[in-house]
Formats: C-alpha cells, structure tokens, sequence
C-alpha cells in the first residue's frame, strides 16, 4: 500500500511541477523580450552604421571645404594688403602735390579776394 512518504513524495513532486511552471512562464517571457531586443538592436545598428560612413564622408569633404576656404581667405588677406600698400604709394606720391596745389589755389583765392575787397579783410 501507500505509505505516508509516498504521499509527500507525490504531494513534494506535484509542488515541485507547479513551482517550474509558474517559473516558466517569466522566463519564456524574458526570452521573448530578449529576442526583441536583439532584432531591434540589430535594426538600429543597419540603419546607424549607413549613417556613421555618411558623417565620415561629410567631415572629409568638409576639411577639404575648408582648405579652399583658406586658400580664398589668404588671397583676400594680401589682396588687403597690396591695396593698403597701393593707397599708401598713391597718398605719398599724388598727395603731396595735391596739397601743396591746394594751399597754392587758397592763397590765391585769398590774394584775390583781398584785391577785390581793398585788402581790408585778415
């Protein structure tokens, strides 16, 4: 017959039975939640990595962009300069006489008008 240990052995298994299956059902969850994760991590990965090689393409161009701004701003920077230069040798070599026509055309205006007015005015 059935002994009392066979009894809790019957009653510990059948626990035992409902202990995994209520334990099951978390895991087989988790794994479902495990493989979505993947899938959508591997989604995110194909499309950034497109992404990734555009940017390192875009900063390449980009430091070329660059060199030939410099290129443009140097030229602008000694075309500055040569202007500077040319308005300094313009102003030296047309502006001396052109004052010195200036204060001539003054004096003479001056004298004139003197002349003119009987010399009466300083």
């Amino acid at each position: 017959m059935v002994s009392v240990g066979d009894i809790a052995g019957l009653i510990a298994a059948v626990a035992f039975v409902a202990l995994v299956g209520f334990l099951a059902r978390p895991l087989l969850r988790l794994a479902d939640v495990l493989d979505e994760t993947r899938s959508s991590v591997k989604e995110i990965t194909d499309h950034a990595l497109p992404v990734l090689d555009e940017t390192a393409r875009v900063v390449a161009s980009s430091a070329s962009q660059l060199d030939k701004v410099d290129t443009v701003t140097t030229a602008a920077a000694q075309v500055g300069e040569n202007v500077s230069a040319l308005t300094s040798l313009v102003t030296a070599t047309v502006g001396a006489p052109l004052l010195k026509v200036a204060a001539f055309s003054y004096g003479v205006r001056r004298a004139l008008a003197g002349l003119r007015g009987g010399g009466g005015r300083r």
